[in-house]
C-alpha cells in the first residue's frame, strides 16, 4: 500500500502536495518523493524515510511549478532506498504509483531488449518505460500511455507527468484514486482526507478510467480511448 497525490493549478504545487503527503503517510513511510513541472522541465526528489525527510530538501527554488506529484511508499517489490523510491522516470515521462504489477519482470526484459535501462528493483518502473517504447513507435502522448497499461497485469493507481505536456494523467486499476475539482485547481489522491482541506468536490474514479487533466477541465476515458462520464460528488466530510 502507498499513498500518491497530484496538483495542477495556479499555486506552487510543492508545498500543497508535501502537505496532503503528509496526511497520507499511514500508507507508506519507507520513502517518499516529489516531481515538480516548470516550463518543460521536471524536477524530481526522492529519500527514504518519512514525508518529512522529503520536506527538507523541496520547496526551494529548485521545486517552484503549479503542476506535480508525489508518494509516499510502502515496500513491495524493493527494499526501502532512495533509489527504489517514487517517482520513476524514463526519459520526459515521471510516474507515480500504488498497486503492484504482476508481469513486471516479464516486461522489464522485452524494454531491456529494446535498449531501456532500470535505475531500481521496483515493479513500477516497467511503466515510464513502456510509456516512453510506445512513444518512441510514434504513437501520442495519451494513446502511448493506453497501450502501456493495456501491457499490465496487476493492480495500479497512477499519476503521470510529462515534460512535453502541461497536463496531469490519472489512471485506476483495483487501487483508489480520486480526481478532487477546486477553484481553478485540480488534485488526484489515494484518498479524500489528503486534499479536504483544499476541495470537498471529487470524481471516484472507477476501474479502467484514465483522467486527463488540464487548466481547462477534466476529461475521462477508457483504456480503450472512449470518452466516459462520472458524476462530481459532494463530500461534507471535514479534514
Amino acid at each position: 500500500m502507498c499513498g500518491i497525490v497530484g496538483y495542477l493549478g495556479n499555486e506552487e504545487a510543492c508545498d500543497i502536495l508535501i502537505d496532503a503527503l503528509k496526511r497520507l503517510e499511514y500508507r507508506g513511510y519507507d520513502s517518499a518523493g516529489i516531481a515538480i513541472w516548470d516550463k518543460g522541465t521536471i524536477n524530481v526528489g526522492r529519500r527514504q524515510g518519512k514525508v518529512d525527510e522529503l520536506r527538507k530538501i523541496v520547496c526551494d527554488q529548485n521545486f517552484r511549478g503549479n503542476l506535480g506529484l508525489a508518494h509516499t511508499r510502502w515496500a513491495t517489490h524493493g527494499m526501502p532506498s532512495e533509489r527504489n523510491a517514487h517517482p520513476h522516470r524514463s526519459e520526459d515521462i515521471v510516474v507515480v504509483h500504488n498497486g503492484i504489477i504482476e508481469n513486471y519482470i516479464e516486461l522489464k526484459g522485452r524494454l531491456q531488449r529494446e535498449g531501456l535501462s532500470f535505475h531500481s528493483d521496483t515493479d513500477t518502473e516497467v511503466i515510464p518505460h513502456l510509456i516512453t517504447s510506445y512513444r518512441r513507435k510514434g504513437l501520442s502522448y495519451i494513446d502511448a500511455i493506453r497501450e502501456a497499461l493495456n501491457d499490465l497485469r496487476g493492480s495500479f493507481a497512477l499519476g503521470i507527468i510529462s515534460e512535453n505536456e502541461n497536463l496531469l494523467v490519472a489512471v485506476k486499476k483495483e487501487s483508489p484514486l480520486i480526481v478532487g475539482i477546486g477553484d481553478g485547481a485540480y488534485y488526484i489522491a489515494s484518498d479524500a482526507p489528503a486534499i479536504l482541506d483544499r476541495t470537498n468536490r471529487f470524481i471516484f474514479l472507477e476501474d479502467g478510467d484514465m483522467a486527463v487533466i488540464s487548466h481547462n477541465g477534466v476529461t475521462l476515458i477508457d483504456l480503450e480511448g472512449n470518452t466516459i462520464e462520472r458524476k462530481v460528488q459532494t463530500v461534507q466530510w471535514s479534514g
